[in-house]
């Protein structure tokens, strides 16, 4: 969620630093910094705000420095502010660190370290490792670091600085990007969270495998596994232009952004929970609170209104609370049945969606409990509900929503094992699988990306039609929902999405050779009755694609085109089954000649009602 860039060599540091964290912008930020070593010390500057806040606070900073580190922070532990921003530092000031990612244990670490006397400045998850790494130092910085990590639960990039070293910077991974290189005239080392910090200065660089480290010296950098041991990685020659480079090579953001929701989904659900407790402080719900919710309201647009209903079949399936899943557009205009006993989850990636503020304004104003789910940190959604959960989806550039929508899911997923394990209908044993389960489908999507071969060749079937059909049942209708959203945004096909029961109710009039359908027929309790309409609709002498879990070999003895995912119970279904569909728009888009990041008429964030 954060970005890292760091840099030694022979140049300033400080105008170097500033430049990639400006590089960094589009990943989305609450705060930034920088610390530079001047040979003796190392001196901090953080901000609250844009970049333009930090560049204009060092402007005059005269630091004869040639080493330093930088960050943007996208707010996880600990509200925006400088005490929370990045780099931070240990207890004797000759640390500076700086982190992208979660620490999942830093609560337990950080009672163990405040009772070993250490004194912690920020409310952050980050700060753990600097003193860890202050704990464990004896003169190696290499080695410190590597004793810290294995002290570490979760996902982190880190990036290191100890005053007693001038000009060396030692780095990690797991779970989160590190991309480190030589500058191309030998005379610098970098590491950034992303290529686009550091292009301007290296085209050949390595990207870190997991517990892999690096240590960073002006025109040269050593290599370590996770034991000490001296490695040779591979490194890779980038030929990107600027623009490609904040692509990460994609031909476009939703491509790129489609290829991230292993991490979106990782990093939402990451430390949610422990030792079989669905952990939500965020929620601010005491128990009394959660005994009186007798309904809950789901409110959003679009895509976030798909989200919320995978949210109501599981809510209902665990928590057995009656729920409602309401376009924000049409709640705002009518008398819905709220009360303080009414639970309100708001819904919107951008935090600003006008329909759906003024929704949560109808339901507050009749004393419901509002919460909100977001992408975006210091939206007006959060300033306008009760508390806010936060998706770990990271900024996402292409109009058509990808990953927050995933990261949606998981995150609803959470609250309904949450309410469900308050209500009592949840033991700790089931949370545990049931985590464990969610805690797989980042694997699954990126098998499922592995190979798309097939995904495209239905996609140039699909780009011929004028009008396509989607059909499933459950969990599988609302994947179908947003499927077919996806398409008709992207690609400008006509698309509409049924219940496959409703097919003979009306739409299966509108099927013929020339109306393709995609059929979600996964592994689930209704999969042998969406099999008997996909054989009707076979009747018609419709072209089939169907997404179907793997080892399904009957499907292709009817379907078309079969886009399989990986075994999964049927819950998680929401978020594996959801990928080929986005893929399917998108090359279907592609084949079309259109823009797939900017789709006509559509905006990213809808202002106005």
């Amino acid at each position: 969620m954060c970005g890292i860039v760091g840099y030694t060599g022979s140049q300033a540091a400080r105008d170097i630093l500033v430049d990639g964290l400006r590089r960094l912008e589009y990943r989305g930020y609450d705060s930034s910094g920088i610390a530079l070593s001047d040979g003796e010390r190392i001196r901090t500057v953080r901000r609250v705000g844009k970049v333009d806040e930090l560049a204009q606070a060092v402007e005059s900073w005269k630091v004869a420095s040639a080493c330093g580190i930088g960050h943007t922070r996208w707010a996880t532990h600990g509200r925006p502010s400088e005490a929370n921003a990045h780099p931070h530092s240990d207890c004797s000031g000759k640390i500076s660190i700086v982190h992208n990612g979660i620490i999942e244990n830093f609560v337990q670490l950080r009672d163990q370290l405040q009772a070993e006397g250490h004194v912690f400045k920020s409310d952050t998850d980050t700060e753990i490792v600097a003193h860890l790494v202050e704990k464990y130092y004896d003169g190696d910085l290499i080695a410190a670091l590597m004793r810290a990590c294995e002290r570490l639960q979760g996902a982190y990039g880190l990036a290191v600085m100890h005053a007693d070293h001038p000009g060396v910077i030692a780095v990690t991974r797991k779970d989160s990007p590190i991309v480190v290189g030589s500058s191309d005239d030998g005379d610098a080392a970098l590491v950034a969270s992303d290529i686009v910090a550091i292009l301007e200065y290296t085209r050949d660089v390595v990207f870190l495998e997991d517990r892999q480290y690096a240590l960073l010296t002006p025109g040269n950098i050593e290599f370590f596994n996770e034991n000490g041991k001296i490695i040779e990685p591979e490194f890779t020659h980038i030929d990107w232009d600027a623009e490609n480079a904040e692509r990460a090579g994609f031909p476009d953001f939703m491509l790129k952004e489609i290829h991230e929701q292993p991490r979106a989904v990782r990093d939402t659900i990451s430390g949610a929970v422990k030792n079989g407790r669905v952990l939500l402080d965020d929620l601010t719900l005491d128990d009394d609170d959660i005994d009186a919710i007798d309904n809950v309201y789901i409110i959003g647009c679009g895509t976030s209104y798909h989200a919320g209903l995978v949210a109501r079949e599981l809510i209902e399936r665990w928590a057995r609370i009656p729920t409602t899943v309401e376009v924000a557009s049409e709640f705002r205009y009518r008398n819905p049945i709220v009360s303080s006993s009414t639970l309100v989850i708001a819904i919107s990636q951008s935090g600003e969606t006008a329909d759906t503020l003024a929704a949560v304004r109808i339901a507050r104003s009749k004393g419901a409990r509002v919460f909100a789910i977001t992408n975006c940190v210091g939206s007006r959604i959060t300033r306008e509900s009760d508390g806010t959960l936060y998706v770990k989806a990271n900024m996402e550039i292409s109009v058509a929503a990808t990953k927050s929508f995933l990261a949606q899911i998981a995150c609803l997923m959470l609250i309904a094992m949450f309410l469900g394990q308050k209500k009592g209908r949840l033991t700790t044993r089931q949370v545990k699988s049931l985590y464990y389960e969610l805690r797989e489908t980042p694997a699954q999507i990126e098998d499922i990306l592995q190979d798309t071969d097939v995904i495209e060749q239905a996609a140039k079937m699909i780009a011929k039609a004028h009008s396509v059909m989607y059909v499933g049942r459950g969990i599988g209708a609302t994947v179908c929902n947003e499927g077919a959203l996806k398409l008709k945004e992207i690609s400008y096909l006509h698309a509409e999405a049924y219940a496959a029961g409703e097919l003979k109710h009306g739409p299966i009039a509108l099927i013929d050779e020339e109306v393709p359908v995609v059929a979600v027929v996964t592994d689930s309790p209704t999969r042998m009755q969406t099999l008997s309409n996909v054989q009707e609709i076979l009747a018609r002498g419709a072209h089939v694609v169907a997404v179907a879990t793997e080892g399904d070999t009957d499907i292709e003895d009817i379907a078309d085109y079969v886009l399989y995912i990986p075994p999964v119970r049927d819950w998680c279904s929401a978020i594996t089954a959801s990928v080929p569909l986005q893929l399917l728009a998108r090359y279907a888009a592609v084949e079309r000649g259109c823009d797939v990041d900017h789709p006509r008429n559509l905006a990213k964030s809808v202002t106005v009602e």
